[in-house]
């Protein structure tokens, strides 16, 4: 049994200060007002001056720490003990385009992890696959020779004519594996204005997976078609689409305009201005917004370190990780980050930042126990200090993350 005294306890509609949680085995047993004194036999800490929240999840990342997700077995397992430093609980491995064979191994380390039962780092969710069937145009730093039109499209083949091919493989090879793993793919991104995009949002479904529109072209009609057939999450909203106006909404006025769909924000201050991250909230609300980091392995590093994104070199840089070429490929953000952005820059109460970074995550991907701190629920549970640094992460129970004085 694990007793932690004396913080404010961050509650779905308020905080609760002083409170204590008392912990026994993998869940929280009980929510009380006020502090307890330490006991025999039990291990007691004493958090006045500290905020406890539910852990944090990410459900879009690629790397943290020089790790990244296409680092063949053991990048996914890398990430998983580093990422609780930064308060992360549990994480959607994310895969960029990607060979077969690529996309293979990662989703075997992604059943690997998912299967072990002792949780020494943050918990390995279902992959999110940032896929080979999104728009040539808006690729960012994919590689284009991976793409490839949905398998029912009039045209066969890799997206672009102009760009750099490999014909080794076909749309179906790379369906083949997501359909082998199934049980292991959660999230699959794709821009919905494909010729035979809609076709594959039914094929996804069908097969128990969550569509998310993004790295896309659409219109908002393109866009409302695609929410139509089931898509239920945006990649990233503004980033790799084009631009909201008023007259011309696209995919962000659709996923503005859409109850039924939830948003992927990254709250770094860079990918979005923090004034374009209040008007989102605004207009979604917290329970329709997910925070991401959408992080390289870049994140966590220092100004000027190299790393790698799907084998390629990335810099860091203060707005982001880049490409040799200079192409924007991803933040080095971390969750930790995001959550004290939305605080302070953003205004928003602990509550509802804690809703962006663990609330909704949570139900949007059906985790049941986790998001929230309830009696009941399972303890994944993220400790802040006053300036918001995490002092403590705990995943089922576990002390997984302890700062050092």
């Amino acid at each position: 049994m694990i007793v932690l005294s004396g913080a404010d306890l961050v509650l779905a509609d308020r905080v609760q200060s002083p409170g204590t949680l008392i912990i026994d085995d993998d869940r929280v047993v009980e929510v009380l007002h006020g502090t307890r004194p330490a006991s025999t036999g039990i291990t007691h800490f004493d958090l006045h001056g500290h905020y406890i929240v539910p852990g944090l999840i990410d459900v879009h990342v690629h790397g943290v720490e020089g790790s990244d997700t296409l680092d063949g077995r053991g990048g996914v397992r890398e990430m998983a003990s580093r990422l609780p430093r930064f308060g992360v609980t549990a994480f959607c491995p994310t895969s960029i385009a990607c060979a077969p064979h690529a996309l293979a191994a990662f989703l075997a380390s992604v059943r690997e992890l998912r299967l072990q039962r002792e949780l020494s780092g943050a918990r390995v969710l279902l992959a999110h696959l940032e896929s080979n069937f999104i728009n040539p145009e808006y690729r960012g730093a994919q590689p284009a020779q991976c793409l490839r039109r949905p398998p029912s499209s009039s045209v066969t083949g890799v997206v672009s004519d102009r760009e750099p091919r490999d014909q080794s493989y076909t749309a179906e090879d790379l369906l083949t594996e997501i359909d082998y793993a199934r049980s292991d793919v959660g999230i699959v991104t794709l821009a919905p204005e494909l010729d035979g995009a809609l076709p594959l949002i039914d094929r996804f479904i069908a097969s128990g997976h969550r569509v998310s529109l993004g790295h896309s072209a659409a219109t908002f009609e393109q866009g409302m078609a695609g929410i139509a057939r089931g898509a239920r999450s945006a990649t990233h909203l503004f980033n790799r689409m084009p631009p909201f106006t008023h007259r011309d909404p696209g995919l962000a006025g659709a996923v503005l305009a859409s109850d039924e769909v939830a948003a992927e924000l990254i709250c770094d201050g860079h990918h979005v201005h923090p004034a374009a991250l209040q008007i989102a909230i605004a207009a979604k609300h917290p329970e329709r917004v997910m925070a991401i980091t959408d992080a390289t392995a870049g994140a966590g590093l220092a100004v000027g370190a190299r790393a790698a994104l799907g084998g390629r070199p990335i810099t860091v840089r203060h707005a982001g990780a880049y490409l040799d070429d200079g192409t924007l490929a991803g933040s080095v953000l971390t969750m930790d980050q995001a959550f004290s952005l939305l605080v302070g820059r953003v205004g928003l109460s602990l509550p509802d930042a804690v809703t962006m970074c663990a609330t909704t995550p949570a139900r949007e991907l059906g985790l049941h126990g986790l998001g929230v701190i309830a009696a009941g629920a399972l303890a994944d549970l993220t400790v802040f200090d006053r300036n918001l640094t995490v002092a403590q992460t705990y995943v089922g129970g576990r002390l997984v993350y302890q700062r050092q004085p």
